[in-house]
């Protein structure tokens, strides 16, 4: 934990125009002469009758948490997986953590709590639930915000009534979605600036950031520039889960070819440059295999029919199947340039995969130059091409390395960060 001095004195932006954004009414704008105090280890007054209240559940038990999340199932993604193996984790232990998502397909099972939603008009899969709070999550202990939409305005609300503790993690940029709501460069320039305050907006009125990578944090700090106190905490892998399995009725069911596999699995979205695996595959005698769904995968599919290559598009797959797609390739092909901290590199990695990534954003960090995989500039496709081969060349040593690490990457020990965060608000 860093340590954050008690009498740092900050005051916050000014808030966006409530008649702008009519929603936000509903959450406390705290007047421009209230200070906002740091560091989350003091304990600020508001909390002081939670802690007579609470008395930290005789110091043993675990706090009752409400999750605030837009991202959930049946969705497969990083957010997701996240918040459904934090939870179930957290129950394992003795505690609830109850979800809050927007309705669909998803049937929810004990605990998890669906709102009404909206489709997101940009893009493909994506729902919005509105800020309702349900009345089974009004006895949180501490609200944890997973999205800064409607639904963390929920989670904001609900901490305001209660007087309790928000966290709120920083899984990815807002800005993000510019290039799928704007036609113009001039136009995503505006929609990217305006989301970055959003985001400081929002994150101000957490009492702590929790970001998956140092590189994120950095991100959040200086570039959102919130004045909340930002914690890092690596989302974790289920090592149980994800771990070298048999691969021979995997590549049987999807007709895979014997010889080196490069592939990629996740969200299908623009912002990843997936086809930069197209170009880079072209000059290596490999077979590409693409897993998962999104808006850019036609696009992708168009880009690999055009090219000299053979390519196989699995479409999405069930998360039992995970762990044998990561281990039935050779390598994992990652060239995203915008990941906060890039979960799927960390899973192929528990299955002994190397990664072939770029050295940008979170990736840069996450993927070990010379032991769990090899990096390149992003954008370079000739340079991505080199690392692939590189990965290809050196796949034995990379694979021992990155099952020498499995214990590091586990999600045990983001649960056990998690919950020191927690008992530090509440203490």
């Amino acid at each position: 934990m860093r340590s954050h001095p008690s009498s740092v004195v900050v005051r916050p932006s000014p808030p966006p125009d409530p008649r702008r954004l009519p929603i936000l009414a509903a959450v406390r704008t705290p007047p421009q002469s209230e200070p906002r105090h740091l560091p989350i280890l003091a304990a600020p007054r508001r909390w002081q009758r939670l802690r007579g209240r609470l008395a930290y559940q005789r110091a043993m038990d675990l706090p009752r948490v409400a999750a605030f999340t837009d991202s959930y199932l049946p969705t497969v993604n990083g957010v997701t997986y996240t918040v459904e193996t934090w939870r179930d984790r957290w129950v394992a232990r003795g505690g609830r953590m109850d979800v809050v998502y927007p309705d669909g397909d998803h049937d929810p099972a004990a605990n998890e709590h669906p709102v009404r939603s909206l489709p997101f008009p940009f893009y493909d899969g994506l729902r919005l639930g509105l800020p309702g709070v349900p009345d089974a999550v009004e006895r949180a202990d501490i609200v944890h915000a997973h999205t800064p939409f409607g639904l963390g305005l929920a989670g904001l609300r609900l901490a305001r009534d209660r007087d309790c503790p928000v966290v709120a993690s920083y899984h990815t940029p807002t800005s993000e979605y510019a290039e799928y709501v704007a036609f113009t460069d001039a136009l995503e320039r505006v929609v990217e600036y305006s989301a970055e305050r959003y985001e400081r907006w929002f994150l101000d009125r957490a009492d702590v950031v929790v970001v998956p990578s140092e590189r994120t944090a950095e991100t959040v700090r200086t570039e959102v520039g919130t004045t909340t106190p930002v914690e890092v905490v690596s989302n974790g892998v289920d090592t149980d889960f994800f771990r070298p399995v048999e691969t021979d009725a995997f590549r049987e069911r999807h007709d895979l070819p014997e010889g080196p596999l490069v592939g990629y699995t996740g969200r299908h979205g623009y912002e990843k440059n997936l086809t930069d695996i197209v170009a880079a595959a072209e000059q290596l005698d490999v077979t590409l295999v693409f897993g998962g769904d999104g808006p850019a995968r036609a696009d992708l599919e168009a880009a690999a029919a055009d090219a000299d290559v053979d390519a196989h598009f699995l479409g999405f797959l069930d998360r039992a199947e995970l762990p044998a797609f990561y281990s039935v390739l050779d390598v994992f092909a990652f060239p995203s340039p915008v990941e906060t901290q890039g979960i799927a590199a960390l899973e192929a990695n528990a299955c002994g995969t190397p990664v072939a990534g770029v050295a940008s954003a979170a990736l840069a960090e996450t993927i070990d130059q010379g032991e769990t995989g090899y990096k390149a500039p992003p954008g370079d496709v000739a340079a991505f091409r080199d690392v692939i081969a590189r990965t290809l060349g050196e796949r034995n040593r990379l694979r021992e390395a990155c099952l020498a690490r499995r214990d590091a990457v586990s999600v045990e020990h983001s649960v056990d960060r998690i919950a020191g965060l927690y008992g530090q608000l509440l203490d």
